[in-house]
């Protein structure tokens, strides 16, 4: 990570499937004023020995061979003001749709995971509760569908949808050094949804009619009542 002049705290994410070597290194930029930086390297809150240094770098190397090495490695340097910059090593992130799945009963729902590295497994589950129930033991293909297009990419499609099938459902990817989880929030609506604004409108028009009728119809009994008062006031 390259440390700007405005000593704003950087972060990088620095996705790990598999045991392998990862070599991090801080640098300040050339234009930074920070003199005769005193460099920290930590490893959560546990301080760790930096392996290189030139004047203006500080570079760890690390040996990722388990989950339990993946975590925040940060570099911190202490001058005339302090500096930080974070790594995040961890298990490769799954990519999903943000905003809920939405589709209408009889429909068909489609959830798609992908991932910039090839899992070695993937895994549906839907919410029943607080638990998680694996798609895959009660996979019916009338219902559920499961196709793994690639390593990298899996997706769930459900058929005729229903009412009941409208909740939260989970995909996970496994890597050697463990697990990513992606959530899916399913709505399912009625068919007649979509007709629920226009009804609203035709029942505003038909009040509002109603309203102007009843209105002209007090009027006109209001103007005539006047008449006939005026009639009876000429004959006496």
């Amino acid at each position: 990570l390259l440390i700007g002049v405005s000593g704003a705290p950087l972060e990088k994410h620095v996705p790990v499937p598999s045991p392998t070597k990862v070599e991090l290194t801080c640098k300040l930029d050339d234009n930074s004023n920070l003199k005769d930086a005193q460099v920290t390297w930590k490893k959560g809150n546990e301080t760790i020995s930096h392996t290189s240094k030139t004047p203006n770098s500080w570079t760890i190397q690390l040996t990722v061979s388990d989950h339990s090495q993946l975590g925040n490695y940060t570099c911190i340097l202490k001058g005339e003001k302090e500096i930080s910059a974070v790594f995040h090593l961890e298990v490769p992130r799954i990519e999903g749709k943000e905003k809920p799945v939405i589709t209408y009963e009889g429909d068909r729902a489609v959830m798609v995971c992908k991932t910039e590295y090839n899992a070695k497994a993937w895994m549906w589950y839907m919410t029943n509760g607080t638990e998680l129930v694996p798609i895959d033991k009660i996979l019916h293909t009338d219902k559920f569908q499961i196709k793994r297009q690639s390593a990298s990419v899996n997706r769930l499609e459900i058929l005729k949808l229903t009412q009941e099938d409208a909740g939260v459902y989970w995909c996970k990817a496994a890597f050697d050094l463990g697990t990513s989880k992606r959530r899916f929030e399913l709505r399912v609506l009625s068919v007649a949804a979509p007709l629920k604004p226009f009804i609203a409108v035709v029942a505003e028009v038909a009040i509002l009619v109603t309203t102007i009728i009843f209105y002209e119809v007090y009027s006109k009994r209001k103007q005539k009542r006047g008449e006939k008062e005026f009639d009876q006031t000429e004959q006496l």
